[in-house]
């Protein structure tokens, strides 16, 4: 059952209002990630998804239905992204090959990496710092931090001296805001 502060948040959220937003990431935070921990068995995992569930939740919040809990309506988008995941992972697929044919796999085919290979990466990479850098500076700091420095969001937390919450709330945000600049780009690239 909602509180009343909850409908309030709720509404206030939809107006656009960053508090109210972060006030539903703290009250329903715990509760989504350890059903999807649950899940996963994986704490990385489950934090990413539990974000992306957050993410995609507030990105459509006008679309919210007040006929039903919004620990439930969560919970949804939760377990749609979880299975999301689950697909994208079946999609690779894993071939069981006896000793002799992986020796006549290794035979055939080289997988180090070529001096091509390593250009493309790095100006695959100098793009994509690019695009990070038209990101307002606090966003960088927790881009950099998460996915160049792999720290956990507690560790970030401990750097930034920041609480968790407002770590993963900034993490939220800067990739919603990094895709967007992204896409703009792209559409302007593809437009001349």
């Amino acid at each position: 059952m909602k509180t009343n502060g909850t409908n309030q948040n709720i509404e206030a959220a939809k107006k656009g209002d960053q508090s109210a937003f972060t006030s539903l990431l703290n009250q329903y935070w715990h509760e989504v990630y350890h059903f999807i921990l649950k899940q996963t068995g994986n704490e990385t995992d489950a934090e990413d998804i539990t974000i992306e569930t957050f993410s995609k939740a507030f990105s459509s919040i006008e679309s919210y239905d007040a006929k039903f809990a919004f620990n439930t309506w969560l919970l949804t988008i939760a377990k749609h992204t979880y299975i999301d995941l689950i697909r994208k992972r079946k999609n690779v697929l894993f071939v069981d090959l006896s000793d002799e044919e992986n020796q006549q796999y290794n035979n055939i085919i080289d997988e180090s990496e070529t001096i091509e290979d390593e250009l493309i990466r790095e100006q695959n990479l100098e793009i994509f710092k690019n695009y990070i850098r038209l990101l307002k500076p606090h966003y960088q700091e927790v881009i950099e931090l998460r996915f160049f420095q792999e720290l956990s969001y507690n560790e970030i937390a401990s750097i930034l001296n920041e609480p968790l919450n407002n770590v993963k709330i900034k993490i939220m945000r800067a990739k919603k805001l990094l895709a967007e600049i992204i896409l703009k780009q792209i559409d302007q690239n593809f437009t001349i």
